[in-house]
This record gives structure tokens, C-alpha cells and sequence, in this order.
């Protein structure tokens, strides 16, 4: 079996009640799976792909669920151990899924109630260790 990745999701936009503790917590999570934040400013961050600001008093929270991958179940251990400690609430501690064969995840909520997993996928090899953009002249 093989699992096609980094093809269909360009960005994905969240809005938080709280950014600094929204930050605060994909900033100690994220970590753990040796991704850091690669931008911010005033009233927002981003995370490769994850761009998160400031919800408005027009615009509600994201409620999403969002799978984020780990190299092997002890980071998803250790993804869910920082996600709690940094306000995240539980939803599903680690352990095996009936998904697929190898599935182990854990499953938090942020602190605007978004889904959020850590998950490995079983014994695997990678093609490439991420998808490379380079601007054309």
C-alpha cells in the first residue's frame, strides 16, 4: 500500500479565539515532531502549511480536524503529553487504531476545540522527507 502526500492541501487558515494561546500551544506541540514556526506576526503564525490569526468579533473559530504526522508512536506519545501540557484537552490518548494495519494516533483538542491528531502510519519509507517549492526566474 502506498500513501500519496503533500499533492492536494495547499494551506489550511485557522481563526482562534486566543492567539497567543492558540500559539502557544502548535508552538510546544508542533515541536515535538521537529517542526517549528516558520512565520509571524501581529495576530498570526504559520506552520508549513497551517496559517492561524486572530479571529475577529465577526468571525468564529475554525472547527476542524487536522492529522499531523509523526515518525514513529513515540512521538505520537510525546505529541500528546506537550499538546495536554499546553492547554490542549483530550480526546483519544495514544494508542493502536482499527483504521489500517499500524495505525497509532492520538487525538487532542486545541484550545478552540479543533481536532487535532498526531499519527503514524506503521513501518514505512518516504520518497522524500517533504515537498520542495522553488520559485521559477
Amino acid at each position: 500500500m502506498q500513501f500519496h502526500t503533500g499533492r492536494l492541501i495547499d494551506h489550511v487558515h485557522l481563526r482562534a479565539r486566543n492567539i497567543a494561546n492558540t500559539r502557544y500551544f502548535y508552538e510546544k506541540c508542533l515541536a515535538v515532531l521537529g517542526i517549528p514556526i516558520t512565520a509571524k506576526g501581529n495576530g498570526w503564525f504559520q506552520i508549513d502549511e497551517l496559517f492561524v490569526d486572530a479571529a475577529d468579533a465577526k468571525t468564529i473559530p475554525s472547527h476542524v480536524h487536522l492529522a499531523f504526522q509523526a515518525r514513529d508512536p513515540q512521538m505520537v506519545d510525546a505529541f500528546y503529553k506537550a499538546a495536554l501540557a499546553a492547554g490542549g484537552t483530550d480526546n483519544g490518548a495514544p494508542g493502536p487504531r482499527d483504521y489500517h494495519p499500524g495505525y497509532y494516533a492520538c487525538f487532542v483538542l486545541d484550545p478552540d476545540g479543533n481536532n487535532i491528531e498526531a499519527v503514524f502510519h506503521g513501518p514505512n519509507t518516504r520518497s522524500a522527507p517533504s515537498v520542495v517549492i522553488e520559485p521559477t526566474s
